[in-house]
């Protein structure tokens, strides 16, 4: 169990990244959403020990992070992805895994091969294994961060903006990949692509401005949006409409909005999207 308390970030000039931040996640894969700026890297960031907080309390584990031995602990069972990730360009695929995997404290060379070949498969990259980095795509530059992140087999695994880069079927691979190891860790999953939220986490937070304006499962945030969600076609949606989506058909556009458009329009069953669109709209 992770809990946060109070927790608060304000980096120099005063800006105010976290603010009273109070969260608890369990085992399995917790989503974390949000806009761009909503403080979701800057939160990833103090739970892999890379920050410290300005005020508040994480404990992770029974570990506490305000001491040097308890983030000592926890980064023994961690893995980290970073929305930008640091690679050695003119390191094979193999090579810069077996290197993070002595870097995490794998220190045997058969357990390191063993390690390096499995998420090589994985990854579906065991056949580009001697390519050296710098002639990898950005996909395949994603691909190998999620494969030393699952080095050692973390008890915690945090992931920031884990697709960006993917296509479509790598996307969906990477999810299921994520939903099997979630039955014996905690995965927390941060990013702004609600779709990714949809597919893999049966618990999720909604942060902007720094907090929490939204806790619990998918199905409670779809629900926010009931009764607040209609389409139709024809005419231009007014301003006072948030327009989820437009479809293009062969007789005209079909618009998906929120807020009731009156006429002719016909109320649609709610996404998460839905949901999460609304919540920003509301204001929480």
């Amino acid at each position: 169990m992770i809990e946060i308390e109070n927790l608060s970030k304000t980096y120099r000039g005063g800006v105010k990244a976290l603010s009273n931040l109070t969260l608890t996640v369990d085992t399995g894969m917790f989503g974390l959403v949000g806009p761009n700026g909503a403080g979701k890297t800057t939160l990833m960031r103090i739970l892999a020990g890379l920050l410290r907080p300005s005020a508040g309390h994480v404990t992770a584990f029974g570990h506490d992070l305000a001491t040097y031995n308890g983030r000592h602990a926890l980064k023994m069972n961690l893995g980290y992805l970073p929305q930008e990730l640091g690679l050695y360009p003119n390191l094979t695929a193999y090579e810069f895994l077996d290197y993070m995997a002595i870097l995490k404290g794998i220190t045997d060379g058969r357990e390191r091969q063993r390690q390096t070949e499995e998420l090589l498969e994985k990854v579906r990259l065991t056949g580009e294994a001697k390519r050296r980095l710098k002639t990898y795509s950005g996909g395949m530059k994603r691909r190998i961060g999620i494969a030393q992140a699952l080095l050692g087999n973390p008890r915690l695994l945090i992931v920031d903006e884990p697709t960006a880069g993917l296509d479509p079927e790598e996307r969906v691979r990477f999810r299921n990949l994520l939903a099997d190891m979630a039955l014996e860790r905690t995965i927390i999953l941060s990013t702004h692509i609600v779709e990714d939220i949809s597919q893999s986490c049966n618990d999720l937070a909604v942060m902007r401005g720094g907090t929490v304006v939204f806790r619990g499962a998918p199905a409670d945030l779809i629900d926010r949006a009931r009764g607040h969600v209609w389409t139709f076609s024809g005419r231009r949606p007014g301003d006072d409409l948030t327009v989820v989506s437009t479809l293009h058909l062969q007789h005209g556009v079909q618009y998906r909005v929120l807020g009731h458009p009156g006429g002719d329009a016909l109320p649609a069953e709610p996404t998460l999207e839905d949901g999460y669109m609304w919540l920003m709209q509301v204001g929480g």
